[in-house]
């Protein structure tokens, strides 16, 4: 897609993943409306440049969305409420801010005749899969994780609004991703308890999970890839990489990274907790059709999100 001229909205716009989407846009010529209640954003992500628009509202206010709405010409919604572990404490907020805003976009773009759409999903969906790497179209099973309940329930309007209003969309299910400006997720756990007490490390599971990560720069790319070459009315993919590895080794690369050596104190079992998916390694066969493969190892992503948590201190002011 030539994106010069055209008029992106990205909710989330001042989060991880969100405020690399809108530095690739703007590289690209687009104008940007960057879209945030910082919640979890940071402002310090979203240098004040040209064709850059910033608009701090809540996806649960109609007024706001569509006011950020009006000249758009594409919608990239990656606000969410991503905090997966802790989203039992308060499950209204989780289906609010994932459902109920996800509506009030879809909406909002109705109304402006706005009609297509990328939407940041979650390989959470997916469960405990019986089938690994697991591909698109895996049955979903009993679902154990309201956040990806609530994902998969955002998924459903989008293609019921493809279907009846004529929209287009583009749904990516990431696996967890790393990087600079990383803001939330098991290395910054790790980072914050070992920044208190590098003698010892709480664990949650039994450290033999086993995840995919993807770093920011790649997960990105592949969005932008599938626009330019993919443009059926509903088109899904899987964002991961080809390597996983288990929680033990994550923690051997965060404390190596930090030159220390912490004691390990195992706190579960085969979960970490209530909801956590032992092992998420997705199918990315259908993104790499298009020409994708991912550029960073997940040693070098996990390192450079170290180093960028340790270099950064405004990364503390959230716990």
């Amino acid at each position: 897609m030539d994106w010069n001229g055209k008029h992106a909205l990205v909710t989330g716009g001042a989060g991880f993943i969100g405020s690399h989407l809108t530095d690739a846009l703007l590289a690209r010529g687009a104008q940007v409306t960057a879209f945030d209640n910082y919640s979890t954003g940071f402002r310090e992500f979203l240098a004040p440049r040209e064709h850059l628009r910033v608009v701090e509202g809540d996806l649960l206010d109609r007024a706001g969305i569509d006011e950020a709405m009006r000249g758009v010409d594409f919608v990239f919604h990656l606000a969410a409420n991503a905090d997966i572990k802790d989203n039992l404490k308060d499950p209204r907020r989780c289906i609010d801010q994932n459902v109920v805003a996800t509506q009030n976009v879809l909406e909002s773009m109705r109304s402006a005749g706005v009609r297509d759409i990328v939407f940041s999903s979650t390989g959470s969906v997916y469960g405990e899969s019986a089938t690994f790497p697991t591909p698109e179209d895996a049955p979903f099973p009993v679902q154990t994780s309201l956040y990806a309940t609530s994902k998969i329930a955002a998924e459903g309007l989008l293609t019921s609004y493809v279907l009846g209003f004529g929209l287009r969309a583009w749904i990516f299910r990431f696996v967890s991703v790393l990087g600079p400006r990383y803001t939330h997720g098991h290395v910054m756990d790790f980072w914050r308890k070992l920044k208190r007490d590098p003698s010892r490390l709480e664990v949650l599971g039994d450290g033999r999970q086993r995840k995919s990560y993807l770093h920011v720069n790649d997960c990105v790319a592949a969005i932008l890839l599938a626009v330019d070459r993919a443009a059926g009315p509903i088109n899904i993919y899987n964002l991961g990489h080809d390597e996983s590895i288990v929680v033990d080794q994550s923690i051997a690369i965060i404390s190596r990274t930090l030159g220390v050596s912490p004691r390990l104190e195992y706190t579960g079992g085969q979960r970490g907790w209530v909801g956590d998916s032992p092992r998420i390694e997705l199918d990315t066969g259908r993104i790499r059709v298009l020409g994708w493969a991912p550029t960073k190892s997940i040693e070098e992503s996990i390192v450079e999100t170290v180093r960028f948590v340790s270099a950064n201190a405004y990364t503390e002011r959230r716990r």
